[in-house]
């Protein structure tokens, strides 16, 4: 049973997934879907070799660059700093955003031992500095954590004449106030226009 019992653990590694639910899953792949699971090692194994870092931006490509540095149709004076390639994706969905991106590795977490070079904070200096970028827009999470990384960016470029601007707060499109957290109302009435 140590293959099953590797494939539990295995599962195990991903996020929100639990010992009950690794074992679910594993079970499931075995007894039901073993053309699905022999599918799912393939998928795994040919992301591992292939799927890469970009080497201007940090997200996820089977190339040098991505296809997103290298669309000469996107505004260069315009970089989007986003916590992971996931951010990234939504913010594309979008539509709304027609600027350059630059992926950090996560967010400053003090707590967790996770500094400046564990998130790619001086490469994203670099990259901000090179001459073409006039905003930077920051696009982290409003968590304690992401607030921390937006401060520590700001005053990174600040003294550089770079445009820091960060995503706006507010009350979501359909919400009806008395349901909406008082933060989110505090904040939206702060950033009102």
């Amino acid at each position: 049973m140590a293959a099953l019992e590797g494939l539990i653990e295995a599962l195990r590694r991903l996020p929100g997934v639990g010992q009950k639910s690794a074992q679910r899953m594993a079970y499931h792949l075995l007894q039901h879907d073993r053309e699905g699971a022999s599918n799912l090692a393939r998928s795994l194994a040919e992301a591992v070799a292939e799927v890469r870092h970009c080497q201007r931006c940090n997200t996820f490509t089977e190339d040098p660059v991505c296809a997103t540095c290298l669309d000469g149709a996107r505004d260069g004076a315009l970089l989007c700093v986003v916590e992971t390639q996931a951010d990234q994706a939504v913010l594309e969905r979008t539509g709304s955003y027609h600027g350059y991106y630059f992926v950090l590795m996560g967010k400053l977490s003090p707590l967790d031992g996770v500094g400046a070079r564990d998130i790619g904070l001086p490469a994203l200096i670099e990259r901000a500095l090179d001459g073409l970028v006039q905003e930077l827009v920051v696009a982290t999470g409003f968590t304690a954590e992401g607030e921390v990384t937006a401060q520590v960016i700001a005053q990174a470029l600040r003294p550089h004449g770079v445009k820091v601007t960060r995503l706006a707060r507010g009350v979501p499109v359909g919400s009806e106030l008395e349901y909406v957290d008082l933060g989110t109302i505090a904040h939206a009435y702060a950033d009102r226009r």
